[in-house]
């Protein structure tokens, strides 16, 4: 779950600070390409949608590199690379409020909601670094099955139950995992005959936890 970049700030305050920020609010909708170049130095934050930051890798597979849901902040300077190899999408109708980092280096601790605005970025910023790391463990893995294993294992300690929803199609899970769509497929199916996993639809179900 996304954290609350304006979390302890009260509504007439955080009119003030997104005064300050020169924060604007646009709209994308759903499939619109995003310019990586209009991120450039910016943060943004999903008010409403689901953005997904994809990179095609050499033989033109598409890799999701990061996903963005609502309350989700993102941008050049604290996402995954944000770059010209990189195609952000909208997979729903989305808003977006944008607002330039510039604008946040400004921020003064002297009002006591830019400190607390400056705390809730730190706070997104370890949070980005946790989410990073359980992809780097995913990604690490040399074999589908130990991958999927290792991405249910996740969200499942996450939840706390064996029982998980996958938050996305088996398609963008296959390019979240960097996998072969078919072969993971396969592999599922495997995991399924050898009762490790239980499917239905998108609800996963761990039988040897």
């Amino acid at each position: 779950m996304a954290l609350d970049i304006f979390k302890k700030i009260d509504p007439e305050d955080k009119t003030l600070l997104l005064k300050d920020l020169e924060a604007n609010i646009v709209y994308f909708e759903k499939n619109d390409s995003i310019s990586a170049i209009r991120l450039n130095q910016v943060i943004g934050i999903v008010n409403e949608g689901y953005i997904q930051i994809v990179k095609s890798d050499y033989y033109g597979n598409n890799v999701i590199i990061e996903e963005l849901y609502k309350d989700s902040v993102f941008g050049s300077n604290i996402s995954f690379s944000i770059n010209e190899g990189c195609e952000i999408l909208a997979k729903e109708d989305s808003e977006i409020l944008l607002f330039d980092m510039a604008a946040v280096r400004n921020l003064s601790n002297d009002k006591e909601y830019h400190y607390q605005f400056l705390l809730n970025i730190s706070e997104i910023f370890m949070g980005i670094i946790s989410q990073r790391n359980e992809r780097i463990r995913i990604l690490t893995n040399k074999t589908i099955r130990n991958k999927l294993l290792e991405y249910f294992d996740i969200l499942s300690k996450k939840t706390g139950s064996r029982m998980i929803r996958l938050p996305f199609s088996y398609t963008d899970m296959a390019d979240y995992l960097a996998v072969d769509r078919s072969a993971m497929s396969r592999e599922l199916k495997k995991l399924k005959e050898e009762k490790i996993i239980e499917v239905k639809s998108r609800r996963i179900t761990l039988l040897n936890r």
